[in-house]
């Protein structure tokens, strides 16, 4: 190779490097400052009220008794303060299917933007709640982060996809994910008693909630809406290459438009089903029971449950009462690291294994808990095997139903913003189930498919939030026998019932359930071995399919 020829290729590389450098700040940016304001917040809010609970508690009771007199009956406090932890999930659910309207009227940059309102009212709410003596308060500003959630964890993955080449749309959306994660554990470390978790300052635990929300307020205005919301529902081009430009850093973005147009012709010729007729097909019966069963065994299989009530866990579990707050730090760093494990064995296992084996060693270890629940007071060495227990549940279930992949979830899903707004999905429980029902339906049936999957999720997620210390002050140390009662269940309905959809196709999936469903789609009747690229060059073909090809060929 020549010297001029050498100077070529570095200048070249040069300009590559500069090019990939220019688009990857404005992302960066874009979904850091998303992140930190939205899927921050609602890790956060899993894990902030932990450390509290006494002292929310007592602060319930001394409401209560100014009030009327005498001081509140045990059963009506544990009932208020499972609806507080728990109405979080109601919020959630009224958020999500808020985000089609907000979304479709404001775009998703102003729909995060406005969502920073709910954050801040919440935070002032439950900050303000001790001083002003109404625990009410801190009920309703409860609810309110749910709706934040809600709207949050649609609005934000919509934004991120949408701005962001496809090269690295998987690598962002995983950023949402992590800082999940983050927030869970700066809600814990916060709880600490050497910063915020004392009697005086506990509202301050909720006060800080407001900060992530105005740093957000304050720098998003300054990055641009996104490129395809302006093309697709405000039809406004000149302002959709603008921001290519600024987040894609070149000034030639004519094939991004042409793609993004392209699916937009696609979209209109599209007939999305309704969840309705979803619910009436008999095409995709055990498909929809399929997803039902996975998302209930998801969120009822006591995650959520050891989430909400970790120091009354470990305090049943024996642990003193001051190493609690120290312990609980363990539960986030363990769910970061068998989560980061998972997402590189996920492709090597497939969904079928993770989802039994994870399900599967769930329930062993909730057994093994209940042992040394109730034996705890024989040896001093059982309290820390609880420990221990609670720990491999935690990992158990990271690492098997709570497996996230990143480019499976992207490529499983909806991805045009005139379905993805549909979604109801909870990011914090992006896992397998969520990846099951993308892989499960046509693009026609995606979106009603993850609204009934949303649905379950958050139901099931309000009922394990308000039913489990009912269940733990009726059952006491027997009442992790319940999850392992579910999580059997579920995995002897996936080992029987769930086929393994890694590396298939939808026609070999459907084909797959065809036997349980006695019925076939009529465009399913062709050979399942029939590959995606001979499918794609047939003479005719749907809307539906040729989107799915373009989402397999990386095009949309």
């Amino acid at each position: 190779m020549t010297v001029s020829e050498q100077d070529s290729t570095d200048s070249k590389e040069s300009d590559s490097l500069k090019e990939t450098l220019d688009w990857s700040c404005w992302l960066i940016v874009a979904s850091l400052v998303g992140a930190f304001g939205s899927s921050f917040l609602y890790g956060y809010n899993l894990s902030v009220v932990n450390a509290p609970t006494l002292y929310i508690k007592s602060f319930y009771n001394e409401s209560w008794e100014r009030r009327h007199g005498h001081p509140i009956d045990q059963d009506t406090l544990t009932l208020l303060w499972s609806v507080t932890v728990s109405i979080f999930a109601i919020g959630g659910l009224v958020g999500t299917l808020l985000v089609k309207l907000i979304g479709k009227v404001l775009g998703r940059k102003h729909t995060l933007l406005v969502n920073n309102g709910f954050a801040i009212s919440a935070a002032l709410l439950m900050a303000c709640s001790l001083q002003a003596g109404a625990f009410e308060m801190l009920i309703v500003g409860r609810f309110i982060m749910g709706v934040d959630g809600g709207i949050a964890l649609s609005a934000l993955p919509m934004y991120l996809n949408e701005i962001s080449p496809k090269e690295i749309r998987g690598s962002l959306g995983q950023v949402t994910a992590i800082f999940i994660c983050v927030g869970v554990f700066v809600g814990q470390l916060l709880g600490l008693p050497e910063l915020l978790g004392k009697e005086s300052t506990w509202p301050y635990l909720f006060g800080v909630i407001a900060v992530p929300a105005l740093v957000q307020l304050v720098t998003l205005p300054f990055l641009p809406e996104s490129p395809r919301y302006l093309l697709f529902e405000k039809h406004d081009q000149a302002g959709a290459e603008k921001a290519f430009r600024t987040f894609l850093g070149k000034e030639d973005v004519s094939r991004e438009v042409e793609e993004v147009l392209a699916e937009s012709h696609l979209q209109r010729n599209i007939h999305l089903v309704s969840v309705l007729e979803l619910l009436r097909s008999p095409f995709v019966r055990w498909q929809v029971i399929t997803v039902v069963v996975t998302m209930a065994s998801y969120q009822l299989c006591g995650l959520n449950a050891i989430w909400f009530y970790t120091n009354s866990i470990f305090g049943k579990a024996g642990v003193p009462p001051e190493k609690i707050p120290y312990i609980t730090l363990s539960t986030g760093g363990i769910e970061t690291l068998a989560a980061i494990f998972s997402g590189l064995v996920i492709e090597r296992l497939g969904r079928r294994p993770l989802l039994m084996g994870g399900f599967g060693l769930m329930a062993l270890f909730f057994g093994i808990l209940t042992v040394t629940l109730t034996l705890q007071d024989h040896a001093p060495w059982i309290p820390y095997l609880s420990i221990v227990c609670i720990l491999a549940i935690i990992a158990s279930f990271c690492s098997g139903p709570g497996v996230e992949n990143k480019m499976l979830k992207w490529k499983s899903g909806p991805l045009c913003p005139h379905t993805v707004h549909r979604l109801s999905v909870d990011l914090k429980e992006g896992g397998i189930p969520f990846i099951l029902t993308g892989e499960f339906f046509q693009q026609p049936q995606r979106p009603a498919a993850f609204i009934v999957a949303g649905t379950v999720n958050w139901l099931s997620n309000f009922a394990v939030g308000l039913l489990f210390p009912f269940i733990q002050k009726s059952l006491d140390t027997y009442c992790f026998l319940v999850f392992a009662a579910i999580c059997l269940t579920g995995a002897i309905y996936f080992y029987f019932v769930l086929p393994e959809t890694k590396n298939r196709t939808h026609a070999e999936i459907s084909q797959a359930f065809a036997k349980r469903n006695k019925a076939c789609p009529p465009e399913e009747n062709t050979d399942s071995s029939v590959s995606d690229n001979k499918v794609a060059r047939r003479p005719e073909q749907d809307p539906a399919s040729t989107l799915d090809n373009y989402v397999k060929n990386g095009i949309v």
